[in-house]
């Protein structure tokens, strides 16, 4: 199967309805992430089919969860977004919603940017920072992580880039007993939803917490 087929079998399967220039677009990305993976070494996935499922739909998974648990999203940062993900795939999915991706390290935030310029994805920028010393003018109605491995790290680290009444997302594989018995009594969870990530034979959860 190509990775286009790939691709529009998985999204029918999740139940998300994108166009076909949007499809287009996200396959240029696994495109770009491929030339510079060879030198900045991004991703260990480097197939383009399993990138598809390891990448696009394992991002894209969360839409569903997401806009039921936060109405009327208009801003999302990923922290730690690393080779963009799940930033980039969301900002294209939802070309609405203004995605600011948030990545420490040099390198990696230097291909975001180029990312966002040759995919001309108005609706993403690049913030060079550390989540824990980032103080944008604006909170987010959504702080997602698919890179902090800790729950308790996550939100001592980003629940200040929260709006008012914004939720932070963490992507996690396996449901995440131990993480969520350590949390602080200052972070409320609200959903730890199952994921069914096509083409991903492992486990995924989303876990949707409220700062209180």
């Amino acid at each position: 199967m190509t990775p286009a087929a790939r691709l529009e079998e998985g999204l029918h399967a999740l139940g998300i309805a994108l166009s076909a220039p949007a499809q287009e677009r996200l396959l240029a990305y696994l495109a770009l992430l491929r030339k510079w993976n060879r030198a900045y070494n991004l991703t260990a996935v480097d197939d383009p089919e399993r990138m598809v499922s390891h990448h696009l739909l394992d991002s894209l998974a969360v839409l569903p969860v997401l806009e039921r648990a936060v109405p009327g999203i208009r801003r999302l940062a990923d922290i730690g977004s690393g080779a963009g993900l799940p930033g980039i795939p969301l900002a294209v999915a939802r070309p609405e919603w203004k995605v600011v991706l948030v990545e420490p390290n040099g390198k990696k935030a230097a291909f975001l940017r180029q990312a966002a310029i040759e995919l001309e994805l108005a609706n993403a920028q690049v913030a060079e920072e550390r989540a824990e010393r980032w103080r944008p003018e604006t909170g987010f109605e959504v702080v997602i992580s698919r890179a902090l491995a800790d729950l308790s790290d996550f939100a001592a680290a980003a629940g200040h880039l929260c709006a008012p009444g914004g939720r932070l997302a963490a992507m996690k594989g396996v449901h995440p007993h131990d993480e969520l018995a350590q949390l602080p009594g200052g972070v409320r969870v609200e959903d730890v939803a199952a994921l069914d990530v096509p083409g991903l034979d492992a486990r995924r959860h989303l876990v949707i917490m409220r700062m209180s």
